[in-house]
């Protein structure tokens, strides 16, 4: 079973700018509301410790491992719980450079599993919509 939250949201800033912030680790708990802490170092095949916190939910850490990394285009990491296969997860920021000095910042989760049917996403997607809304206010200071 597979299950998919997708959010975007536009930022008048650069890919450039928005990178900067996304892939400095040590600074999300100083912005970030759902991402409380980023651990590791910001290369392919790294395994990193996430922290989240999702509005009105519980805080989990795991411990992905990052699948891409396109400066300035594309971050992700695929984490799973205990073992591959049961409620595995890949997590992706997406920048999209519209040209104009603008960019569209998309972030989205990719689940799948044997327990991905229990899993109810509107904590995770209020995350994401609060942690999105943080970024763009920090990009265009």
């Amino acid at each position: 079973m597979a299950k998919e939250i997708k959010t975007e949201i536009l930022i008048h800033a650069t890919p450039e700018i928005i990178w900067s912030i996304l892939t400095d680790f040590d600074n999300y708990p100083s912005w970030n509301p759902f991402i409380v802490a980023l651990k590791g170092k910001v290369e392919k095949g790294n395994k990193i410790k996430v922290s989240i916190k999702p509005p009105n939910g519980k805080a989990m850490a795991f411990k992905p491992i990052i699948m891409t990394k396109i400066d300035n285009k594309e971050l992700s990491w695929l984490g799973k719980v205990f073992i591959g296969g049961l409620f595995d997860g890949r997590h992706t920021f997406e920048l999209i450079d519209n040209g104009n000095g603008t960019t569209t910042f998309i972030q989205r989760e990719q689940f799948e599993g044997v327990f991905v049917g229990l899993f109810n996403p509107q904590k995770t997607i209020n995350g994401f919509n609060e942690m999105n809304e943080k970024l763009k206010e920090l990009a265009e200071r």
